[in-house]
């Protein structure tokens, strides 16, 4: 070895070796690597680090799409790692979904020293700003050094990465990392940094705290103190700074305001909309209580089941608001929207021609007001917000202004809820053939309590927001609805078992599986447990729903796209069970089976598009019936 080669080897040690021991000590444990060359350095000195988690892709949009299901589940950053060239650019899909669904991704992206770019180097690409505006933050590294002054900002830059990807809005931030040879880092460990640790806010905590929490530490068996390798002496390396950030807390002028403007608008809807805060669901039920206002709760909202009060909650509002004469009687004065757009296109075109006052609440300063409507906009933490207008309005509340004298108003949509959620249970009860909707019904059944059910996009959550009632036993919903796409769902799914406890149900339909079939890797290779139920369509089955159903010459070449595809032996190749199922009485018992056994099954639900499209269609036809005889008795009107 040259001397050159030893001081190169030095450099990624300590360089590198800062980088990635700064990361972990602010809260990224997990690490999705890919295999390649210029990517050594970080791919050793991750595998190498006792506070490191390594999880080994082959594929790199499947990783990306891994890593996000794995922040998402653990509520923290997770890192992912490639080589230079196109690897970096299968990253995008992942990035995309991570910004727009606030998913706290750090992207790290080996690549060629500057002095190899734009001149014909192999597996050389433009990296510099590769994913665009879909990145919170971008730096083009410096080329590794074991200068201090250069370790240091070794440790800032991760320091400052995990901060920016971790504070509200969440998302995905990229540092690309130029490498020249040699590429294997020596074998020294780099040199730790001192005690005392700090600690940082991370996604999903309370950064608002006086006392911020320790630093990541290894557990036992895992090194030395602090998670060092045995050995090691404190080299004296100063660390990176610890970063924290508070809520946004609304002023007590915004509350009592705002407090007495409700009190005086009596017909107010509160909509949850698809989100991944666990303090909402008590916060926006003790502030429905005192309005009484009733909840509309998307169940990615995560307020639709649990223990908390669900008295307002209603699920079944998507068929009650398919309606016209009760959408046309039941205009509100106020809505208070929080999270993202509900999944409900009916609530959608509900709120949007009723143009009333509508209060957004979003305390990542997000704007998720597509349609256009919304009258105020909060930029504060919504369950604090909940609580302190739920106490003002408690404040301002006289005895005479009881809750007997109340307008009756969330009375009467509870009870063309529970109208509609009647009509559904007995039209589901009477449908023995395969059929979509149900299976969210009969998951509700069988799913025990702390199980997670991720819902593909297009149909599965549609039907998921339809079908699955409210309920005591806590079950959470997760879904890529940053931007809807179908593609990454079976790696999303992977990464969320990851980085959770209980049984997780993966709810998709056939395209949907196909974009992703490499993603049923990470089963295998990782000894992950996962339930598929596969809605196997045969097809696009949402477009039977859509305008486009109404072009029948090319409707299925075009949006239909029958593939015929058999998926039993790609499941079977990856090291998956596979049942299809016909009968009801089958599907209960492959899910318990499943549930039960470890390992990957699907389980395939046939169904035929246009039978789907009819069953559903009769199914709002009979709610409507029921649910505008109620609306006919004049109720809801001023």
């Amino acid at each position: 070895m040259t001397t050159s080669d030893d001081e190169g080897r030095r450099a990624l040690n300590a360089y590198v070796g800062a980088l990635v021991d700064e990361l972990v000590r602010g809260g990224v444990h997990h690490f999705c690597v890919c295999p390649g060359s210029r990517s050594t350095p970080l791919a050793l000195i991750v595998a190498r680090h006792p506070g490191a988690r390594l999880w080994m892709h082959l594929d790199e949009r499947s990783a990306g799409f891994f890593g996000l299901g794995l922040a998402k589940a653990r509520r923290e950053p997770v890192a992912l790692v490639c080589t230079s060239g196109t690897a970096a650019a299968n990253f995008l899909p992942a990035v995309v979904e991570a910004y727009h669904g606030r998913v706290p991704l750090v992207v790290l992206t080996a690549d060629r020293p500057h002095e190899l770019r734009d001149r014909g180097a192999p597996q050389t690409i433009d990296q510099c700003r590769l994913y665009g505006t879909h990145v919170k933050w971008f730096v083009d590294l410096a080329e590794p050094d074991e200068s201090p002054t250069l370790v240091r900002y070794a440790r800032a830059t991760a320091s400052r990465a995990v901060a920016v990807a971790s504070r509200g809005p969440a998302g995905p931030v990229h540092l690309n990392c130029p490498f020249r040879e040699p590429l294997v880092p020596g074998t020294t460990p780099s040199p730790p940094t001192p005690s005392p640790n700090r600690g940082r806010g991370v996604f999903g905590a309370d950064a608002s705290a006086k006392t911020l929490p320790p630093r990541l530490k290894a557990s036992p068996g895992e090194g030395g103190e602090e998670g060092r390798p045995e050995g090691v002496e404190d080299a004296g390396i100063l660390p990176g700074p610890a970063v924290a950030s508070g809520r946004r807390l609304p002023s007590a002028e915004i509350v009592d305001d705002l407090a007495a403007d409700l009190l005086a608008s009596p017909r107010g809807l509160i909509v949850c909309g698809p989100g991944d805060d666990s303090r909402l669901a008590d916060a926006a039920s003790h502030l429905a209580a005192s309005l009484d206002y009733p909840i509309l709760a998307d169940p990615l909202s995560g307020v639709r089941r649990g223990d908390h009060d669900r008295a307002l909650v209603m699920d079944c509002y998507d068929v009650v608001l398919r309606e016209p004469s009760f959408v046309e009687r039941f205009a509100p004065d106020v809505v208070l929207r929080f999270g993202s757009i509900p999944t409900s296109k009916a609530v959608s075109l509900y709120l949007h021609k009723h143009r009333c006052r509508q209060v957004l609440v979003d305390g990542d300063a997000g704007w998720n007001d597509p349609d256009l409507d919304a009258t105020d906009i909060l930029h504060v933490d919504p369950p604090a917000l909940c609580r302190a207008l739920g106490e003002a309005v408690e404040r301002r509340r006289t005895e005479v202004e009881s809750s007997s004298k109340r307008s009756g108003w969330a009375a009467l949509w509870l009870a063309a809820d529970r109208c509609a959620r009647r009509v559904v249970s007995a039209c589901l009860a009477r449908i023995e053939e395969p059929f979509e909707g149900k299976v969210f019904t009969e998951l509700a059944e069988i799913l025990p309590a702390g199980a997670t059910l991720y819902a593909g996009n297009s149909m599965p959550v549609r039907d998921l927001d339809a079908f699955f009632p409210a309920g005591e036993r806590p079950i959470r919903f997760l879904a890529n609805r940053g931007v809807n796409g179908i593609d990454g769902v079976v790696s999303s799914a992977l990464g969320a078992r990851a980085g959770t406890e209980g049984p997780l149900v993966l709810v998709i339909g056939d395209l949907s599986l196909y974009h992703d079939l490499n993603g049923l890797l990470a089963a295998k290779r990782h000894g992950l447990s996962l339930t598929i139920v596969l809605l196997n369509n045969d097809g696009g089955g949402i477009f039977s729903f859509l305008p486009q159903a109404d072009e029948p010459e090319h409707f299925e070449t075009l949006f239909g796209t029958p593939h015929g595809l058999d998926f039993r032996p790609a499941v079977e190749m990856y090291g998956g069970r596979f049942r299809q199922t016909t009968a009801w009485d089958a599907f209960r018992s492959a899910l318990r089976t499943s549930l039960d056994t470890p390992g990957l099954d699907v389980i395939e639900v046939p169904t035929d598009r246009a039978r789907n499209l009819a069953l559903h269609r009769q199914i709002w036809r009979d709610a409507a019936s029921a649910i505008a005889e109620l609306a006919g008795q004049g109720v809801g009107e001023r």
